[in-house]
């Protein structure tokens, strides 16, 4: 089959399903979909376009949470003339995700590469409904995804993308943790670094308060949808006396030990970097799709210890997870399945029965322990697998035909004669 006829299927679904996610994003307020999920879009962000309009971030908003690369993103639909903030904040989501969808596709096109990553994309995506295309984490998504795909050809282009990310939402900084060590190691980080000094000091320079996001992160509680308060809805159906109320854009508990609960999620965390720490200084073997597997790895360990896990954070999980299958050699197959399962029941959880979640019933209780069963699965098995991949022992009379590949990862462009390529099996 050539590589045009296995790229037209693909092709295919992405125009069916992303025309049924704009049509029901188009159709937002259908009581049968749970509720305005676009909102958000054209009041929120449209309300922090204007405020950075003026040249400042939102320093005095509650609800501003971001590093400044995020005003670049709510700045970009005022771009394109002749819309309103909506359609063009629609139109840049639906591009990146295009844009995306044709670098997984040409990545899986390659010798000994395949296409199950796009097509994990293409088809899990709409499992959220029309909810990435409200959100801008398709954006941020997209831009983690690009510097994981870029890694094999260049470390400078990866740690370049993944500070831009990270300067949108932290999190990307996490994809680099699995770049081989040595050599690839040091030129992805000096990039990431050099890149993000530049852009964060033009945007210091631009706008007024940069930091202003930090402020409003200590105040976060336990939001219902994450595993602490998974425990605390189980705890007010055996009669907790708290609460849940709307504080800094979620929904959060109030009452007695929640402040106990929101210390041991932060404890879970820290126990998460440590382990990547420890993972990261005993592995003795990489292959290509380490990096890969490892970055899925560490934003599911952060994302399922969270205080906080809103559904859009699924859109993270799908993206890394597709980049992991488009390498024959990931450990994360299982892993992903795991996370498709997870968000088909994040759409369930929101917004279709949010009202049962927060409320608490045993309907909500069981959405939330069956979604947040998963994610701690696979954040569990993602790691255990990880290790073993890079923990086991080589035979001596049969070296592993990956040890070379740290060496071979190149630093400079691939138009550079003094590259090697790296082995496809």
């Amino acid at each position: 089959m050539t590589r045009h006829h296995r790229f037209l299927p693909l092709a295919s679904a992405w125009l069916v399903t992303r025309a049924l996610m704009l049509w029901l994003l188009a159709h937002d307020s259908l009581p049968l979909l749970g509720g305005r999920v676009a909102r958000e879009v054209w009041r929120l962000y449209h309300h922090w376009y204007v405020v950075l309009s003026h040249g400042t971030f939102p320093a005095h908003d509650r609800l501003w949470q971001y590093p400044p690369g995020a005003g670049a993103v709510l700045l970009a639909p005022g771009l394109l003339p002749g819309l309103t903030y909506l359609q063009a904040f629609v139109a840049i989501t639906l591009a990146a995700d295009a844009t995306v969808t044709a670098a997984l596709a040409r990545t899986g096109l390659r010798p000994g590469r395949s296409l199950l990553g796009a097509g994990l994309w293409v088809g899990a995506l709409p499992l959220l409904l029309r909810l990435p295309f409200a959100r801008y984490d398709v954006q941020v998504t997209v831009l983690a995804m690009l510097a994981l795909l870029a890694l094999s050809r260049s470390t400078r282009v990866c740690g370049v993308v993944a500070a831009l990310a990270a300067l949108v939402k932290v999190w990307p900084l996490l994809v680099l943790v699995g770049v081989a060590k040595g050599r690839a190691t040091r030129s992805a980080w000096t990039w990431a670094a050099a890149a993000g000094a530049v852009v964060f000091g033009l945007l210091a320079a631009l706008f007024h308060n940069p930091l202003a996001f930090l402020w409003q992160q200590g105040g976060r509680g336990v939001q219902v949808e994450s595993l602490g308060g998974t425990v605390l809805n189980l705890a007010t159906r055996a009669g907790w006396s708290g609460r849940v109320h709307y504080r800094y854009g979620s929904m959060e508990f109030t009452g007695p030990y929640v402040g106990t609960v929101a210390h041991i999620s932060l404890a879970l965390t820290a126990v998460a970097f440590g382990l990547l720490v420890l993972w990261r200084l005993r592995a003795r073997r990489w292959t290509e799709a380490t990096p890969l597997d490892a970055a899925l790895s560490a934003v599911l360990l952060f994302t399922a210890t969270s205080r906080v896990i809103s559904p859009q954070y699924m859109v993270w999980l799908v993206g890394l997870a597709a980049v992991c299958l488009t390498s024959r050699h990931t450990t994360q197959r299982p892993v992903a399945w795991l996370i498709v399962a997870a968000t088909a029941v994040s759409t369930v959880v929101f917004p279709l029965y949010y009202r049962d979640v927060v409320a608490s019933t045993w309907t909500g209780c069981a959405l939330m322990l069956t979604r947040n069963g998963l994610l701690a699965t696979a954040a569990v098995l993602s790691f255990v697998r990880l290790w073993r991949s890079t923990h086991a022992e080589t035979p001596s009379s049969a070296p592993a035909p990956w040890t070379s590949w740290t060496a071979s990862l190149p630093t400079r462009s691939p138009s550079s004669s003094s590259v090697t390529t790296t082995p496809r099996m």
